[in-house]
């Protein structure tokens, strides 16, 4: 049985609301743009009210290297526990990841979807599914693959006719820590998770703060250190001022 596949998609801003408006996110809710750097400055002028980061990366050499040792390690010695909230799955859908990480930035975060949209649908269709059960359904159902094909092909630059490619898309969201609400500490705070459908599960970065920043640093010190490559590309999704 052959392995469904998509084409890839572009790292950017019209590409991601398009498709997110098409699968039903409320348009006034949020919108996706681009991070043009990690400098202070450059984050400074990301607009406010950051709901979830998306990272587009080379996803070979020391960094897939990585990202193996650290699932082994995860495996082996564990994490802090992650917020039940925090809805993951696995990515089974060749070079869908621009759709994982456009559905683990959305359902992540505080907003509205319109009723009856396809990812009001979905959500209700995953619900007490396991994260492979989810990615099932990904696979059968007809909500998302034809608003896939469209954001895809609206892209700046042209659809490759060899749709191998090594780059790779993570999302990164905020969650409750759930240690604390797990002792019912007065103080809960927030964590930092990585939300990336080709790992084996959801990943917390540590104590959140401020989730652009934060992310920024993580982006640093796990992915651009990592690798000499030019090919990163950062958005995010933000609350819409009105």
């Amino acid at each position: 049985m052959s392995v469904p596949r998509w084409i890839p998609l572009e790292s950017n801003p019209e590409v991601f609301n398009s498709w997110a408006t098409a699968a039903g996110l409320v348009a006034s809710q949020a919108q996706f743009e681009d991070i043009y750097g990690l400098d202070p400055e450059l984050l400074g002028m990301v607009s406010g009210g950051v709901k979830a980061v998306t990272l587009l990366f080379p996803c070979s050499g020391a960094i897939a290297t990585k990202r193996k040792e650290e699932d082994e390690m995860i495996a082996a010695q564990g994490q802090p526990p992650i917020d039940s909230t925090i809805f993951w799955m696995k990515q089974t859908i060749l070079n869908a990841c621009g759709t994982m990480g456009l559905l683990h930035a959305l359902i992540n975060s505080d907003v509205t979807f319109a009723p009856e949209s396809p990812l009001s649908r979905f959500i209700e269709e995953c619900k007490d599914k396991t994260p492979l059960e989810r990615s099932k359904i990904l696979e059968e159902t007809s909500l998302f693959e034809r608003i896939h094909t469209s954001a895809a092909t609206s892209g700046q630059t042209m659809v490759p006719e060899d749709l191998d490619t090594y780059l790779h898309f993570t999302c990164f969201v905020r969650a409750p820590d759930a240690a604390a609400r797990e002792t019912e500490t007065q103080a809960h705070g927030w964590r930092v998770i990585e939300l990336d459908g080709g790992r084996n599960g959801p990943i917390d970065r540590g104590e959140c703060t401020n989730l652009l920043q934060d992310v920024a640093k993580i982006v640093k010190e796990h992915y651009i250190k990592e690798s000499k490559s030019v090919n990163f590309s950062m958005m995010a999704l933000c609350s819409v001022e009105n």
